[in-house]
């Protein structure tokens, strides 16, 4: 298991693509198009860019469309709301376990249990007197999915095993390169699902809380910082 002297944040134990263009706009190109006269030819052209135009306008849209309905879920801290948006797209498993702890009131009453000012803080596994809330079996691991460990994003912990991410989560006060699987010493490194949509400042705050030593555990905030409520807001 990474430990704190690791500066890993452990867990204890615990699409659509682009579409196509319509069906032969693109195979049409202008100089093809035989007419003879020159007004026949141009209206030709013109009815052939409106009908490759249609196709392409709804892509934009409808990727307009999955930006906007991109799931958020806010936090209610002692500290203040923190809002993350989630991304299905890239982190199905993650996105569809993290709801779930949601919904069922997991993270409802749980602390940020771990604080390191310019790395990360986590939470969303223990009760303010550090025993641990009863979880779901872990999910598969997620990382290389195109999401970086960046300022902001919120993403998996685990233990040592890559396979073992439950409901513990953290947020990067920083870029932490390290924590990507191209860059990580096991070659798997940290699963990514979402980022602080707003309530960043929140966040800053309770990196800047004092921490200390509790049992076996390092950077525990003196000061419990609990999670009053997680709803999902759309």
């Amino acid at each position: 298991m990474a430990g704190p002297s690791a500066g890993l944040p452990y867990q204890r134990d615990q699409t659509a693509t682009p579409g196509r263009a319509a069906a032969g706009c693109a195979k049409r190109p202008a100089s093809k198009l035989k007419s003879r006269h020159g007004s026949a030819m141009r209206r030709g052209i013109v009815r052939l860019l409106g009908a490759c135009a249609a196709p392409l306008a709804a892509v934009a849209m409808l990727g307009a469309v999955s930006a906007a309905s991109a799931q958020t879920v806010m936090l209610s801290t002692t500290m203040g709301d923190i809002v993350i948006q989630l991304d299905a797209a890239k982190a199905p498993k993650s996105v569809q376990n993290f709801l779930q702890y949601v919904k069922d009131g997991h993270y409802n009453g749980t602390v940020f249990h771990r604080v390191i000012p310019d790395f990360m803080v986590q939470g969303g596994g223990m009760k303010a007197d550090l025993t641990q809330k009863p979880t779901r079996p872990p999910i598969p691991l997620e990382s290389k999915n195109g999401l970086d460990n960046n300022r902001g994003t919120v993403a998996m912990a685990r233990t040592a095993i890559p396979d073992s991410a439950t409901s513990q989560f953290f947020i990067n006060l920083k870029n932490n390169d390290f924590l990507n699987a191209a860059n990580s010493r096991d070659g798997n490194g940290y699963t990514v699902f979402g980022r602080v949509l707003s309530g960043m400042d929140v966040v800053d705050k309770i990196a800047a809380v004092q921490t200390q030593s509790s049992g076996p555990m390092q950077n525990v905030p003196v000061k419990p910082v609990t999670i009053t409520e997680a709803v999902v807001q759309q």
